[in-house]
């Protein structure tokens, strides 16, 4: 058999491709992967916020209650489960006002995709200060809690007071502590001044401070100074307002000394009192008379001369025109060594 022509081959080869191809359209196409199934072992997630209604609904940011001492005050919180699982969680309150909150239930399960409102009841204490008070609701699912703020307004008079305690100058470092002495919430404001021996030296007008400062609160602050002094006894005075007509004042002093300029200076002052004292002693000595203390010479000092009773008289030396017998003395002569009476040379 003779080998095929090249026309023979080329129409095989399109004869193999339109077969191959009729067999892909005709064959079935195979399933897609079919979607993973979601977890409903768990939420895919929820809120808790105070509940509202209309076109404000959950719009409000915490729970706000007015109400005087002894009321039982009311709201509700809203619990919305966006999972595909039911939803259990734990509410309870935190905080002061937290504390005198009460549930319709401490736990609550919601459904998947369903949104529940849990009532709330805040009884005032009949011995409440008037004034302001907070604290949170706390919603638990057992891995995350959401925190809802709550403030409550009591009602009666209220009371703006507010002091700054414990003034203390430390280097660049002005401390300071302000104390809420009413019952009502405060913003207090801050004014600073410093005065030295030749003028002003610090001049901060009054300005908000951040924070919130809750009845009985107190809290601790520092004021930077970093252009201190550094030879200077100055005076800090701090002025601290809030709405309401609360106001108070206090101050510290302070002296500003250079380390090595004092210890150098002190080391002057005690040798120039040394020289003082040392040239006193000097001219009192002089006044008394005092002789100098004899100096040693280089064989020895002189002996001072013994003394003998008796003997020959010195030449011109007499009886005393008394007729009393007079003791004379001289000098022993060491020259050599001494005779003893009556013996014979």
């Amino acid at each position: 058999m003779s080998p095929p022509t090249p026309r023979l081959r080329r129409a095989l080869l399109v004869l193999t491709t339109a077969l191959a191809a009729l067999l892909c359209a005709l064959a079935p196409l195979p399933a897609a992967p079919a979607a993973a199934a979601p977890d409903r072992d768990g939420p895919a997630g929820w809120t808790a916020r105070p509940a509202g209604g209309g076109a404000d609904r959950d719009a409000r940011p915490y729970v706000y209650l007015e109400g005087t001492p002894g009321t039982a005050l009311q709201d509700r919180l809203a619990v919305t489960n966006s999972g595909r699982a039911p939803l259990t969680v734990r509410l309870r309150g935190d905080g002061r006002a937290g504390a005198w909150i009460g549930f319709a239930a401490d736990t609550v399960t919601v459904p998947a995709r369903t949104r529940a409102e849990v009532p709330l009841a805040l009884t005032v204490p009949a011995d409440a200060v008037p004034g302001d008070a907070s604290g949170e609701v706390v919603a638990d699912d057992g891995d995350e809690e959401i925190r809802v703020p709550v403030r409550v307004r009591i009602g009666g008079p209220t009371l703006a007071a507010l002091t700054v305690e414990d003034v203390e100058i430390s280097g660049d470092t002005i401390r300071y502590a302000l104390v809420n002495r009413g019952n009502a919430m405060l913003e207090p404001r801050l004014a600073v001044r410093a005065d030295g021996m030749f003028g002003t030296l610090l001049d901060r007008p009054e300005r908000p401070l951040p924070l919130e400062l809750a009845p009985g609160r107190r809290v601790e602050r520092t004021e930077p100074w970093p252009d201190a002094p550094a030879l200077d006894a100055v005076t800090v005075r701090l002025r601290v307002t809030a709405p309401g007509g609360a106001r108070d004042e206090a101050e510290a002093s302070a002296t500003y000394l250079p380390v090595a300029p004092v210890v150098g200076g002190g080391l002057l002052v005690l040798g120039g009192l040394a020289l003082l004292g040392y040239g006193a002693y000097r001219r009192r000595r002089a006044r008394r008379g005092d002789p100098e203390p004899p100096a040693a010479t280089e064989t020895g000092g002189a002996e001072p001369p013994d003394t003998e009773t008796g003997g020959a008289e010195p030449p011109g030396a007499g009886p005393a025109d008394d007729g009393q017998p007079t003791t004379e003395t001289r000098p022993l002569v060491k020259a050599g060594p001494l005779v003893k009476a009556g013996a014979e040379s």
